[in-house]
């Protein structure tokens, strides 16, 4: 399916010398008497990368990938591949540390996340936007320790490292925003 730049949306994902690229910005412009200027900034979602791409021509058409998502629940991993199952089919895919990046920070055991395919193949997860994650390690905090703003490092079952505020304890379950990594609240 072929689209132009006015059905171009934040999320959408298009393909680009055979790759998938998911939209994050866009913008055009046009000065007088010159064909508009169409820039994008896209993230590859089989490397990664974010590149900021400009088109000038009139006619600039895009092709949407063929992408899919299904439900699925996180079995374990065995060091090399990661094994997920599919809720509906009971097919079981696995992928690779590479092809899964950052979310490992995130991923825990039994856990229902998304598997994206391109062309029918597995190549990430979409992650839940919140996650529940068990503190493992943090500093013990004093009183009148706020000399940097009541915030203090901790180390999440996953392996993830983030900022939190002073009153959390090891054994405490926080909520985590998957899209920047931030703590949002403490659930026990």
């Amino acid at each position: 399916m072929s689209i132009n730049f006015s059905d171009l949306s934040r999320g959408l994902v298009i393909e680009l010398d055979g790759q998938p690229w998911e939209v994050m910005d866009y913008e055009r412009h046009k000065m007088q008497q010159r064909a508009p200027v169409t820039r994008i900034k896209m993230k590859n979602l089989l490397s990664g990368a974010v590149v900021e791409r400009t088109f000038q021509r009139y006619d600039t058409e895009f092709s949407v990938a063929d992408m899919d998502n299904r439900p699925t629940q996180y079995l374990y991993t065995d060091g090399e591949f990661y094994y997920f199952l599919d809720q509906e089919t009971f097919d079981q895919y696995d992928l690779t540390k590479e092809l899964l990046g950052d979310s490992l920070n995130y991923l825990k055991e039994n856990m229902m996340v998304e598997v994206v395919f391109y062309n029918g193949a597995a190549i990430n997860v979409k992650l839940p936007t919140h996650v529940e994650l068990k503190v493992t390690e943090t500093p013990p905090s004093f009183r009148g320790d706020t000399a940097q703003g009541g915030n203090k490092p901790a180390t999440l079952e996953t392996g993830l490292r983030v900022n939190v505020p002073m009153f959390i304890t090891p054994g405490t379950i926080i909520r985590i925003d998957t899209r920047n990594g931030d703590y949002t609240e403490r659930v026990s």
